[in-house]
Order: structure tokens, then C-alpha cells, then sequence
């Protein structure tokens, strides 16, 4: 039976650095993303794709309260729905036309996808995940005062809104992705998922929260019985003393390993922790299979054993 592998895209698998932040300038970045995918999946695999949406949820939010004197400004949930609709149909039309050359005619779908969190996550306590435009300080205490937001301090920048990043507990979708999966290649959890809080009477109601991709995708490696969590970023190997003379490139890392490494402070907040904490969990809850960090361009070799950072049980 073909392997099953849950694969998380970074940041540069949607939009490059020095590219603009442009629609068209995304698509043409994914295009190239699309052609390592669609390696990976001629290799045999079975695929799922989990896309993180910040910078393209920040920009939908700012273009809708820009325009709020004209219409009114969607709320942060449905921004966060938006982004998964734009950025998987960039992802299946040129995924589609990869796997075409390529003579390999599998369907490529974006699924729509609420991720179940807890009201009662201490992550809603304490905000921290700044989004959106940034403000004077005087507008940021009539919008805390008007709209009860959370306003605070960037960098010396101005004054942004920031929201939780609670942990995801369920996937809503599952059965359908689960579904689709043996046939399909599926493009779920964008962004996480859209945060969704579950009411007494079973409904659900959208929050304003960002989910961390990882997170996400380590969920959905769990629902479907994942073989291996992929999460790509734009390094090719998880390093400690990173930037540093000493640093030290990994090829391997055990649980135990790991928890030494972010106890040392080794690994960034916001950047490669919630990477390699993810990818802990997937190996806790599996200790018969293995998660890979590396960058896109070496997802290939490092699903042969070429390269890359791989987290075992032990």
C-alpha cells in the first residue's frame, strides 16, 4: 500500500520574499512549488496538503476595513475562509497541470475546512498573534473601546490588533477528507483551519483566532493515519546554535533529543519551535513513524533519506 503523507507548506511555498504581494505574483510562486509536489506524488505517495494563509489573511482584513465606509468589513473568521478559497484554487490549478505533464490525471481539491478549538484555551487569555493594518494609538483605543478588540504595541511600528492561537482539537471535515483521500489529493486545514468554537446545542460559531499551521497539519496526520508529517519550510535541515559558528545542521533527532534542544532555548518562538513541537507530537502519538522537516526543493531526497531533519520516537 502506498505511504500516506500529510505535507505542510510554508510561507515560501506561496509567495516569495522579494516578489510582490500580488495574486498573480502568488500563483507564480506556487507554480514552481507545484512542480516538488507533484515529484512527491509520482514517487508513489498519497498526499495531503496543509497551506499556511498569514500574510494573505492580513491583507483580505485590511482590504475589507479599508473599504468599510463602503462595505461593511467581513469578520476575522470569514477573512480566514477566503484565504483558503484563493490560495487552494492557486494550488489545484497548478497542481493539476504539474501532475498532467507528468501523465499522472489525479484530482486536486480544496475542502473548505473549520477546526474545532476550546473557548476555554488559555491562548484566548493572552492575545498575542498580531493581524492586520497597523494604527495610531489613539484610533487603537477607539476600535478596543468600540469592538472590544485586543490592541497592542509592534515593534515600534504602531499599533496592531492581536488575536489567540489556540491549539486545534478537531477537524470538522474529516470524514470527507478521509473520503477523498485514497483517490483524491487533498488540500485541507488551510491556515490551520477557520477556528471554530462548538455551542452547547451543537452549533458552531466562528472566533477570531489563527490557528498555527503546523498544528493543523499534525492534527490532520493523526485523523487520517499519516505515515510520515512532512513540514516544509525554507531550510533544509532543523539546526541548532542556528546563525551562529557553531551551528549544527541535524539529520536526526529523538523525542528526547528535542526536549533537551528547547529546553537549551535552541529553537525560535513563531518560527522553527512550533515546527519541530508539532512534529514531536505526530512521534508521541506514533512512535512507529517519523516526521521530516526540510525545505521544498529537498522534500524528495529527504523522503529518500538524503537529507533533511528527521523526528523519531527514539
Amino acid at each position: 500500500m502506498a505511504e500516506k503523507i500529510v505535507i505542510a507548506l510554508g510561507g515560501n511555498a506561496l509567495q516569495s520574499g522579494k516578489g510582490e504581494a500580488t495574486a498573480e505574483a502568488q500563483l507564480k510562486v506556487v507554480k514552481k512549488t507545484c512542480e516538488h509536489i507533484a515529484d512527491i506524488s509520482c514517487a508513489g505517495y498519497e498526499i495531503g496538503l496543509v497551506h499556511g494563509n498569514g500574510p494573505q489573511v492580513g491583507r483580505i482584513l485590511l482590504a475589507s476595513e479599508t473599504a468599510k465606509d463602503v462595505t461593511p468589513a467581513m469578520p476575522f473568521d470569514v477573512c480566514g475562509a477566503q484565504s483558503q478559497g484563493y490560495i487552494g484554487y492557486h494550488i489545484q490549478q497548478a497542481l493539476r497541470y504539474a501532475l498532467a505533464k507528468r501523465n499522472r490525471n489525479i484530482p486536486v481539491v480544496t475542502i473548505e475546512t473549520q477546526t474545532i478549538v476550546e473557548r476555554k484555551d488559555p491562548a484566548f487569555k493572552t492575545p498575542t498573534k498580531p493581524i492586520g493594518p497597523f494604527y495610531t494609538e489613539e484610533e487603537a483605543k477607539r476600535m478596543q473601546e468600540a469592538k472590544g478588540y485586543t490592541m497592542k504595541e509592534d515593534a515600534g511600528r504602531g499599533w496592531r490588533r492581536v488575536v489567540a492561537s489556540p491549539l486545534p482539537r478537531k477537524i470538522v471535515e474529516i470524514d470527507a477528507i478521509r473520503t477523498l483521500w485514497p483517490s483524491t489529493i487533498t488540500i485541507s486545514v488551510g491556515g490551520g483551519g477557520i477556528p471554530v468554537v462548538e455551542k452547547r446545542n451543537g452549533a458552531l460559531e466562528g472566533v477570531a483566532a489563527v490557528i498555527d499551521k503546523d498544528f493543523g497539519a499534525e492534527l490532520l496526520a493523526e485523523e487520517i493515519g499519516a505515515d510520515i508529517l512532512m513540514i516544509l519550510t525554507e531550510v533544509e535541515n532543523v539546526a541548532i546554535n542556528f546563525n551562529k559558528p557553531d551551528q549544527k545542521n541535524l539529520t536526526s533527532m529523538t523525542l528526547e533529543e528535542a526536549d533537551r534542544y528547547i529546553e537549551e532555548g535552541q529553537f525560535a518562538p513563531g518560527s522553527m519551535l512550533p515546527k519541530v513541537e508539532a512534529a514531536m507530537k505526530f512521534v508521541r502519538t506514533y512512535p512507529n513513524k517519523k516526521a521530516i522537516i526540510t525545505s521544498l526543493d529537498k522534500a524528495v531526497d529527504a523522503l529518500n533519506g538524503k537529507t533533511g531533519t528527521v523526528i523519531t520516537f527514539a
